[in-house]
């Protein structure tokens, strides 16, 4: 009997050298799909921050080109009121002059009209 009983002892050993040995097959498998897991999360996360680090450089560019457009637009706008200025002096030296020319062109029609008279007149006596 004492042989049987190592017998069943080796069985039961090896019995449950078979299951440890497909639990620890198990496991192992289980580790390397976790590992792949995680490498694959890694690339992932670390693509992600290389997109995230290019689209915060590619925003300071844009804001920074912004800046210069916005610098741009308010020289446009200091040229544009300046020539606004420029354009209503213009406008008031013309009406100016136009008053001028009116004045100057009522002033010769006054002279011939009067030099009308003077030559009218002057015919009469000499009669």
């Amino acid at each position: 009997m004492d042989e049987a009983l190592k017998n069943r002892i080796v069985i039961i050993l090896a019995i449950l050298s078979v299951v440890f040995f497909f639990g620890t097959l198990s496991s192992c498998n289980s580790a390397i799909r976790q590992k792949a897991a995680r490498d694959k999360e890694m690339a992932a996360r670390l693509a992600l921050e290389e997109r995230t680090s290019r689209y915060a450089q590619e925003k300071s560019a844009l804001e920074e080109k912004a800046k210069a457009k916005e610098n741009e637009m308010q020289e446009v706008k200091v040229d544009l009121e300046a020539a606004k200025k420029a354009l209503v002096q213009d406008r008031l030296v013309s009406q100016s002059l136009k008053e001028e020319l009116q004045k100057v062109t009522k002033l010769k029609e006054t002279l011939e009209e009067d030099l009308r008279q003077a030559l009218v007149n002057g015919k009469k006596p000499k009669k």
